[in-house]
């Protein structure tokens, strides 16, 4: 009878797990990036999204995607043309 009680007590695991890149669900880019879900799925069908694993119907971004891909979408950085002459001092 001990040994159904061992195999029944889920074992904690540490939180993150050593070697693994750590990974959001859909819901929690959602918030960091305070969008809908809707959205997000609009920009994978649109192949315009971050990247994301899918383990089964659950799809799952790893953080260094997602920092990458945000990275991606920064404006440029103004270059000398755009920014408006200045007037002289007087």
């Amino acid at each position: 009878m001990a040994h159904l009680v061992c195999m029944t007590t889920p074992i904690p695991l540490p939180h993150p797990l050593p070697g693994l890149p750590p990974l959001l669900d859909i819901r929690e880019l959602s918030e960091y990036l305070g969008v809908p879900v809707s959205t997000i799925y609009d920009w994978r069908s649109r192949g315009v999204g971050p990247r994301a694993y899918r383990f089964g119907k659950h799809l799952k971004f790893a953080v260094a995607d997602v920092t990458e891909w945000i990275e991606a979408q920064r404006d440029p950085a103004p270059s000398a043309r755009s920014v408006p002459p200045q007037l002289p001092r007087r």
